[in-house]
């Protein structure tokens, strides 16, 4: 009883999770780092809303909260063949997110919005869903039920078409259906909004469905396929554009300039040449602003950083909470605080390939290492384009930065990453059990020979031992037989 007792108090209450507990771990902390680097990160988004930091922060908490609530609804389903239901239909919410924003005209209560130039954000009953944040974690789990169905022909769809349609049975045809298709047009409907959400997310389904099994020389022609789309993509807005302003893939243009190395000497030229007030100086500032100030924040940081609170690019960098939250928190909390959030995603990547090694199920296997490829993947781009190696690309710092929506969706994958290797470490313990007790019972067995064994070998030599008691054939006194009967 008592010991029944302790297991309930809040000291054990570690012990009583299931699952993976660094992962546990990974995501508490990053969720801790989330609530203090916003509370200190938005000081220039609460001018810009008119509100307090601590009205965001309130915020924040909540957002946290639902976060875990999240979290644990997705640890506690138990079933694989639930996750492989729901993402098969990932694609088609995909999709249809992506239809709502290149339409741009509301559909009732759901309402595709222009925010910060692009058309990124849908509306459904005044809720704001960032979209190509839905799409990163459903076209990871859709891919992963693609590959795992092509594995074991279970396109039920196809294989009933192939009765009467016989190019339906082919295994290219399933693959240009179900998995390059899908890639394909979903990444033309991201492009109208973003050219670098594009290639990430285009590059982590593709890293999906290569993890699934898909080979390397079968990638070649869809690549060869998407760089044309690329292509065409280009000289088609080179075409819109002599004859109207406005392009099919607006963010494309913008996008190719931030991959001109000289962008960044060209526009310090521009400001150099120009008067402060020209729009022109405005303009030039405004494109290098962010990426010199958070390199200057990184300097500033140095090895212990200058404290919680005191950072001075907040007030300069307008989206520091976003884009460059990793270059904020280098600044408050030095290469010490920076070194501990790599540790984190690094730390999450190897706990994830030893889940996916105890995982006996292909589809768990590529959700799971699709998932934490996706996390750590935008972590690393994230941190790379902070200290400035390469172009900016607008990925936020998964389950830190500032967003509703990236939060919840990370927090949709941390849940699902912890219920699986909460089923695959139950299969491991029954599969422990199940071999003890085998064990146990081949111990029983040879011990029972060897106590056979020793009596038959103690019948042959005359020797009989019971109960301490050694008595030798000797010692039995004859008795004949015809003695008794003549008695």
């Amino acid at each position: 009883m008592a010991e029944d007792k302790q297991k309930k108090t809040i000291f054990n209450f570690v012990d009583s999770l299931e699952g993976d507990k660094v992962v546990w771990m990974i995501v508490m902390l990053l969720i801790l780092f989330s609530i203090v680097a916003i509370f200190s990160s938005t000081s220039l988004l609460a001018v810009q809303q008119n509100t307090t930091r601590m009205k965001i922060i309130s915020e924040q908490l909540l957002i946290s909260l639902i976060g875990l609530v999240v979290i644990t609804v997705c640890y506690n389903i138990k079933s694989i063949r639930f996750y492989r239901f729901l993402s098969q239909f990932g694609y088609v919410l995909s999709m249809g997110l992506l239809l709502i924003l290149a339409s741009h005209k509301p559909l009732g209560p759901i309402k595709p919005l222009f925010i910060n130039k692009a058309w990124r954000i849908v509306s459904i009953a005044g809720v704001q869903i960032h979209v190509f944040e839905v799409v990163k974690v459903a076209m990871v789990m859709y891919l992963a039920w693609a590959v795992n169905a092509f594995r074991n022909d279970d396109f039920k769809t196809a294989n009933l078409l192939a009765r009467k349609h016989p190019v339906w049975a082919k295994p290219l045809t399933k693959k240009i259906v179900y998995i390059y298709a899908p890639i394909f047009t979903v990444c033309l409907g991201i492009m109208v909004g973003s050219l670098s959400s594009t290639l990430f997310i285009g590059g982590i389904m593709f890293l999906t469905i290569l993890i699934g099994g898909i080979g390397i020389k079968e990638l070649l022609a869809p690549a060869a396929v998407a760089v044309v789309l690329l292509g065409g993509c280009i000289g088609l807005n080179k075409i819109v554009k002599s004859h109207s302003e406005k392009v099919p893939f607006p963010h494309l243009e913008s996008a190719l300039k931030r991959l001109d190395s000289q962008g960044s000497e060209k526009a310090f030229e521009i400001m150099k040449s120009v008067p402060s007030g020209d729009i022109r100086f405005q303009e030039a500032l405004d494109e290098v602003k962010q990426p010199v100030s958070a390199k200057i924040a990184i300097k500033e940081g140095g090895i212990i950083g200058k404290g919680p609170g005191k950072s001075t690019q907040r007030y300069v960098v307008p989206i520091m909470f976003e884009d460059y939250m990793f270059s904020f928190i280098v600044e408050e909390y030095g290469l010490i605080g920076g070194i501990l959030v790599i540790i984190l995603y690094i730390s999450l990547l190897a706990r994830g390939s030893l889940i996916v090694r105890n995982c006996d199920n292909h589809f768990a296997k590529t959700a799971v290492a699709g998932l934490v490829v996706l996390i750590t993947g935008q972590a690393i781009m994230h941190i790379m384009i902070n200290c400035d190696i390469g172009p900016l690309t607008g990925q936020t710092l998964p389950m830190i930065s500032h967003g509703n929506s990236s939060f919840l969706m990370f927090s949709c994958a941390f849940g699902i990453i912890l219920s699986i290797s909460r089923m695959a470490k139950r299969k491991l313990d029954r599969a422990a059990r199940k071999a003890v007790a085998e064990s146990n019972a081949r111990d029983d067995v040879r011990n029972r020979m060897d106590d056979l064994e020793q009596l038959e070998n103690g019948a042959l030599e005359g020797n009989f031992e019971e109960d301490g008691l050694t008595v030798h054939e000797n010692d039995i006194p004859d008795y004949d037989i015809d003695d008794h009967n003549n008695e």
